[in-house]
């Protein structure tokens, strides 16, 4: 996994998730796996958000909130790989020194079932999104 370079910026434009927030700004990171067939959009944050709006509201580059908040992929199984490769980098202090490894994801079966089946607990459902959160050791 590594972190998206400005040529491969178009792979952005096919985020089915989260299309509208800005992935390249303070705070945020954007990985992919080395073969492209997944994408994850990171933002660093001093507290869980609940929506989109906080979200931003939140975000620092010295946050110590990892928020996990789109990913995607083009190849069954890569999303769990990319996944499991930045729960990796948080454990080995890679990405600095990040408390907790949460999501906000959609309101859908489909994001509860692909946490839930990679080790994540259901946090909070909220009016707009839901948290997930991936235990660091």
């Amino acid at each position: 996994m590594r972190l998206i370079s400005k040529n491969e910026l178009d792979l952005l434009l096919s985020d089915p998730v989260r299309p509208h927030v800005p992935k390249l700004d303070v705070g945020k990171q954007v990985y992919v796996l080395d073969d492209l067939s997944a994408v994850i959009c990171v933002c660093y944050c001093t507290q869980v958000p609940e929506t989109e709006h906080e979200l931003e509201q939140y975000k620092s580059d010295t946050g110590s909130v990892l928020v996990a908040y789109t990913v995607w992929s083009n190849k069954k199984g890569a999303g769990r790989v990319i996944i499991n490769k930045l729960l990796e980098k948080v454990q080995q202090k890679e990405l600095g020194n990040i408390d907790r490894l949460v999501t906000l994801s959609p309101l859908t079966m489909v994001a509860e079932r692909f946490h839930i089946r990679n080790g994540a607990k259901l946090l909070a459902k909220n009016e707009e999104c839901q948290n997930f959160e991936y235990k660091i050791c």
